[in-house]
């Protein structure tokens, strides 16, 4: 598998993952497969780029990187390979990796494919095995079949359809460091990132930088001196295109103060909404651009956006808003949740070691509370995954909920919980493929309450997986359906569910659906949201951290929630503890 020293987060995951299926094909040590996978989950929930934290020596602070795999990534950052690595793949063919980001492939299914078809090129694997398999040849090959040639087809349908596109976390992060470059330089009055990212979208594109200015030639040399520039593809009177040495695309604009307002206005967009807006100036005998309101020969200039939308007859929409789903004609705007409104967050995940299914998480109860109660919350939802039900008996999987409930009491009341945030007793819960959930009756018992959760199996027809969904949401102990849709941004599409069943359900029952604030689940998507809103569904905006620092994530999530019009009172997590309890029935 191909590495540089530049690879971003999104690349950095897939290369720990392609290990891990390295090691697993190989059959190696499993303890260190689960290190490589739980790496991989770190790196694409981080904030920050993995190599601005080794540039800063704090690797350490990303759960999972210890002194071997940091001492690799030391390796990587500066030489651009890592012969440990190198020695992983080694005997591995390298298409086998490039199957394995087609939906529905897991490593050993991309190793046979590679091997038994002699597909030993990467940058043709995909193309050759859609071909294959619509001849009709796949089949030949042992363990494959027609419908295994439908959904190898069906795959490489979805993953045609992924874009090279940044996470929002990923892309906040590089924009804010082009704007602190920035707003060091005494020319720069003001600057602010557009487009998609303004708009705070799950996945952005290129970076586009707004910048006001009197002097845009200095401004924009001052610009050129970002470190991480590679070369500069475009440049003009107003604008400066750059490539980043992680291959990523940024155009900065730089105009006067009194176009700032036009200019932000016009690159936030979207597309869409600008049209909306054309439309409504046309009737009134105006014109739009990014320099400001033209009517007739003469050109009003805007500083701010307020101004700009006043100029229209409309209040000020804010960027998440600007999507054409009804908020230039709507009557009164909704008031959007705020971060501050956040009064806790119910879906963390602890180191306490109950043998879980999936990845532990790497702090104390101690330690999460204190980063709750440095972002201001009343209590903290303490959600590990169910143990293990593979090698555990239902006998031993209670008493390990037993076990790990009197250490959230003894938590609760004991000097270390100074700070009195409450700390709820959960359980994020598999839905397993029948339905039916991996704890049993007793072990439900002993919980304040579960949040379900798909994560295995996929890809059931529509009626099936929305029925799975509902028997396993149906239990009474289930108050909030996790990352409903299942979906992994620019790697797994969403499971196929009917989505008003599921919707009259949740209303019907009082079952919760969760914003997850993962990076990369951004999970229900804004246009479930909206509906959701609509319909009178609450919602949970939650983090799903693995570690205390991934707390401060939830903004990604409050972001989701405005871009669906949520208001304060359609979030759960809004409420103060007591109105909570109530809901819940704590």
């Amino acid at each position: 598998m191909k590495t540089h020293r530049h690879m971003d987060n999104r690349e950095l995951a897939g290369l720990f993952r392609a290990l891990a299926s390295a090691l697993e094909i190989k059959k190696k040590n499993r303890f260190r497969i689960i290190a490589y996978q739980n790496v991989a989950a770190s790196i694409e929930k981080s904030p920050q780029e993995l190599k601005d934290l080794w540039r800063e020596g704090k690797l350490d602070q990303v759960p999972g990187i210890g002194k071997n795999i940091a001492a690799h990534l030391d390796e990587l950052f500066q030489t651009g390979r890592v012969k440990h690595f190198d020695q992983i793949f080694r005997g591995l063919p390298e298409a086998m990796f490039k199957l394995m980001e087609v939906p529905g492939i897991g490593p050993k299914t991309a190793y046979k494919l590679a091997t038994k078809l002699k597909l030993n090129q990467a940058s043709t694997a995909v193309p050759r095995l859609k071909r294959l398999a619509q001849e009709g040849k796949l089949r030949r090959v042992e363990g494959f079949g027609e419908q295994s040639e439908k959904d190898i087809i069906q795959g490489i349908s979805e993953f045609h359809q992924k874009e090279d596109r940044m996470l929002l976390s990923a892309a906040s992060h590089l924009a804010r460091k082009i704007l602190d470059h920035l707003q060091k330089s005494p020319l720069v009055i003001k600057a602010e990132h557009l487009g998609s990212l303004r708009r705070q979208k799950d996945t952005v594109g290129d970076i586009d930088i707004a910048v006001a200015t009197k002097n845009p030639q200095g401004a924009a040399a001052y610009f050129l001196k970002f470190p991480e520039i590679k070369k500069i593809t475009d440049q003009g009177e107003k604008k400066v295109s750059v490539l980043l040495k992680n291959g990523r695309q940024v155009d900065v604009r730089f105009h006067p103060p009194d176009e700032y307002g036009s200019l932000v206005q016009h690159f936030t967009g979207s597309k869409s909404h600008n049209v909306k807006l054309r439309e409504l100036a046309l009737k009134k005998g105006l014109s739009l651009s990014e320099y400001g309101i033209k009517k007739g020969k003469s050109l009003k200039k805007f500083a701010s956006e307020e101004k700009f939308y006043a100029a229209l007859g409309l209040k000020y929409i804010p960027p998440e808003l600007r999507e054409d789903r009804g908020e230039i004609t709507t009557k009164v705007l909704p008031k959007l949740v705020e971060l501050d409104d956040i009064k806790g967050d119910l879906h963390v995940h602890s180191d306490i070691d109950i043998q879980t299914s999936h990845d532990l998480g790497a702090d104390s109860l101690k330690n999460l509370v204190l980063k709750a109660r440095s972002l201001g919350y009343q209590y903290l939802g303490v959600a590990d995954h169910n143990p293990a039900t593979t090698n555990h008996t239902s006998k031993q999987i209670i008493a390990i909920i037993k076990a790990r409930k009197d250490k959230i009491d003894k938590f609760n009341t004991s000097h270390e919980n100074k700070m009195k945030i409450k700390v709820l007793n959960l359980l994020e819960v598999d839905i397993k493929p029948d339905g039916s959930l991996a704890v049993p009756e007793q072990g439900l018992d002993l919980l304040d309450f579960a949040l379900v959760s798909i994560h295995s199996s996929f890809r059931q027809p529509l009626k099936t997986a929305t029925q799975r969904l509902l028997t396993g949401l149906s239990h009474p102990k289930a108050k909030i359906l996790a990352h409903p849709t299942a979906r992994m941004l620019n790697r797994r599409p969403p499971v196929n569910l009917d989505w008003d069943k599921i919707f009259a359900f949740c209303l019907k029952n009082h079952k919760v659906l969760e914003i997850n604030s993962s990076p990369e689940r951004l999970d229900l998507p804004d246009s479930l949201v909206k509906r959701a809103v609509d319909l009178g569904v609450k919602l949970a905006v939650n983090t799903d951290a693995h570690a205390a620092d991934q707390l401060g994530g939830i903004a990604s999530g409050v972001a989701v929630a405005r871009r669906g019009w949520a208001e304060a009172r359609d979030v759960i997590n809004t409420l103060p503890y007591a109105k909570l309890a109530a809901i819940l029935n704590l």
